[in-house]
């Protein structure tokens, strides 16, 4: 067993070695190249991934803006309820024009009472934006997510070679056990 530890064992593919083929070459830099690349691809594509919400998330901090919104009719429920219910709301945009929605108020509000929406530049309705540290780490799981999600594409592909040249080796094999195969029986006969 002592044949099969060390860095030889692993890297048995890049030692002069007899029994070694060309298809063995082959795998061993498709495998070193799908190494590199699974990490620079996952690497590239998690930041990208990471960096562009960062900046859209940044952009809405921003360009949204809380207004203030008044309930066009009382809401449903009761004032003593405890979770708030939508309502439809209406407000007036930075040009003066109006806009109307929904947003969650306090059960049992009168008509007319005065809420607080968030808008965009065009005076639509939007969430309220996300503060820096949510941002950060939403910004943060989207790039692990995609950066692993790109990592793979180069992991397929490596494995569609590599199991290529497998069964490759596999039909040569074949085909050189034909040949050599029929020698050997009057000796095991």
């Amino acid at each position: 067993m002592a044949a099969l530890r060390g860095p030889r064992a692993l890297l048995w593919r890049w030692w002069p070695n007899p029994l070694r083929r060309r298809s063995d070459r082959i795998e061993a830099w498709t495998m070193l190249t799908v190494g590199l690349l699974t990490v620079l691809v996952g690497t590239l594509a998690g930041l990208w991934a990471t960096r562009s919400v960062e900046l859209g998330l940044a952009r809405e901090r921003v360009e949204w803006r809380p207004v203030t919104a008044r309930l066009t009719e009382r809401a449903p429920g009761t004032a003593s309820g405890s979770e708030q219910v939508w309502a439809e709301v209406r407000w007036s945009g930075a040009d003066g024009s109006t806009h109307e929605g929904q947003t969650r108020v306090d059960p049992g509000s009168a008509a007319g009472t005065r809420v607080t929406v968030w808008s965009d530049l065009q005076g639509r309705q939007v969430t309220r934006p996300a503060t820096e540290a949510q941002a950060s780490l939403r910004a943060g799981l989207i790039g692990v997510l995609v950066g692993a999600s790109a990592a793979l594409v180069p992991l397929a592909g490596g494995r569609l070679v590599t199991g290529r040249l497998e069964r490759r080796r596999f039909d040569q094999w074949d085909t050189e056990w034909e040949r050599v195969g029929p020698q050997w029986r009057w000796k095991t006969g």
